[in-house]
């Protein structure tokens, strides 16, 4: 009987890594792909330790065709889920280039090397960044998409080739799958978010100030239009998107077609309210100051998620407690993240 493997572009990563887990858990066989230029090979082993399956590892870039072919080729994928990519919106308006060659060309790649494997399944992490700055919220999936930064429009263009190809190649199943702000950690604390270098994302800062690796929190404007000032957002345990991406794969299994979908909680926070829930989960006050706002930022953003869940039958289960609660048992576990060689 052939194993039929599904691609993990970018599985040692933070939302990766988790995926995997809910991957193995409900009865798949993840194959990881991943540069680690954002990740530690660490995770695999605890993500063994977790669910007593170790991912298959392959270390490797998704601009490097060659690789791809060979993978495809060694492997019997029946579909890929493709994290791979550069996540980080101020970072990318520094480095546009940057982010257009490892995304956008980083998926022409991919989709060059399934065409020719003929493996015609797709789970694309896409971001609520192709909404730019909303004209109301909650956020549907008809909303106009005007990204505001090089990183929402290399997800957004990403999102019009698998469109097109979509169009000229019928027989593609493909899921776009528009994430909000993924935060939390794996509830048995062995896995969770450790980006390299000062965080880019509010949650992992948080943890880094409460552990004491960083003296205090920088929050990016406090004249924001919303209730106290502070930017909000809709943050989903990633956990529940990990979930996500089973319940779509599972969709792109049985049903042809081209869908896309809100991954969000349908909640939004500020963040001061996300500073307070994880001063109550650590059992202390944080230190913060209000800086600058961030070039690309925008004042609010939460997901209408009812569309994921009528197609789907999938939303997100675990609340502001859970997520802080999470985080926080990732981090005293882990004080400087995962080993690093």
């Amino acid at each position: 009987m052939t194993i039929h493997s599904i691609l993990v572009t970018g599985g040692a990563g933070y939302i990766g890594s988790h995926t995997c887990v809910a991957l193995i858990e409900a009865g798949y066989v993840p194959l990881v792909l991943d540069n680690l230029s954002n990740s530690n090979p660490a995770v695999l082993g605890r993500v063994q330790r977790i669910t007593g399956t170790r991912p298959q590892f392959i270390e490797g870039d998704v601009r490097d065709g060659a690789l791809l072919t060979r993978v495809f080729a060694e492997h019997s994928v029946a579909a890929v889920i493709h994290f791979a990519g550069l996540k980080a919106v101020g970072e990318s308006v520094q480095q546009p280039l940057a982010y257009y060659d490892n995304n956008v060309h980083g998926t022409l790649s991919l989709l060059q090397a399934m065409h020719g494997a003929r493996v015609n399944k797709l789970i694309f992490s896409s971001s609520a960044t192709v909404y730019g700055d909303p004209a109301s919220v909650p956020i549907c999936e008809d909303f106009p998409r005007s990204a505001t930064n090089p990183y929402g429009r290399s997800k957004l263009i990403i999102e019009d080739v698998l469109a097109d190809l979509h169009y000229a190649q019928p027989d593609w199943h493909i899921a776009r799958l528009r994430y909000f702000n993924p935060v939390g950690a794996h509830a048995s604390g062995l896995i969770g978010e450790d980006p390299q270098g000062i965080p880019n994302n509010l949650m992992p800062y948080i943890t880094q100030v409460a552990i004491g690796r960083l003296d205090k929190l920088r929050i990016f404007g406090g004249d924001w239009p919303t209730p106290d000032g502070t930017g909000v957002r809709d943050y989903i345990h990633v956990m529940d998107l990990a979930e996500g991406h089973v319940a779509a794969l599972a969709h792109l299994l049985q049903q042809p077609g081209m869908f896309t979908v809100n991954l969000g909680s349908g909640q939004g926070y500020s963040v001061l309210q996300m500073v307070q829930a994880f001063s109550r989960a650590c059992a202390r006050e944080l230190p913060y100051e209000i800086v600058e706002r961030r070039p690309g930022d925008i004042a609010a953003c939460w997901a209408d998620p009812g569309a994921a869940q009528a197609l789907l039958g999938w939303c997100a289960r675990r609340g502001l407690e859970d997520i802080c609660i999470d985080a926080w048992r990732w981090q005293q576990g882990n004080p400087v993240g995962f080993a690093r060689g």
